[in-house]
């Protein structure tokens, strides 16, 4: 890869080559996505054919540092929330089978100065409940089913 990702033996770097073994799928259910090196896995895997979706709180996307215009740019199917309250899920499925959670968001200050905690569980059942979950909130975030009026 040409981009530089982390290297060595770090808490990122074990959740970049999580991420990174996708072969077909990756779907990200992210309130807050501002970490430079984690967008770029997400997009090397979208540049390698992985069909890559990514839910969204809508409040969130637009901050400044944000990633999601970047991965909305490279082509990457983005949906968010068109509600208040937030959508405060933090989880990642690899391949419908590698469930990735925990209380991280994946900004580059919970990376380098909090404290927080990631789960990989490779679990169907518990994968499936994950996925379900994922693919409710992708059909209720469809921008074919918003009401203007």
């Amino acid at each position: 890869c040409p981009c530089p990702l982390p290297s060595g033996d770090t808490a990122l770097s074990r959740l970049v080559r999580r991420l990174l073994s996708a072969r077909r799928s990756l779907d990200l259910c992210l309130f807050s996505f501002s970490c430079p090196l984690l967008a770029r896995a997400v997009q090397l895997l979208h540049r390698r054919g992985v069909r890559v979706r990514l839910v969204t709180d809508a409040q969130y996307m637009g901050l400044h540092g944000s990633q999601i215009g970047r991965l909305r740019h490279a082509g990457i199917q983005v949906r968010h929330d068109q509600h208040s309250g937030y959508m405060h899920h933090k989880f990642a499925i690899v391949d419908r089978r590698i469930l990735i959670t925990g209380s991280l968001n994946w900004t580059t200050q919970a990376i380098q100065s909090n404290r927080e905690n990631v789960l990989v569980v490779e679990d169907a059942e518990y994968v499936k409940a994950f996925q379900d979950e994922f693919e409710r909130i992708w059909e209720e975030y469809n921008p074919a089913n918003y009401s203007f009026f």
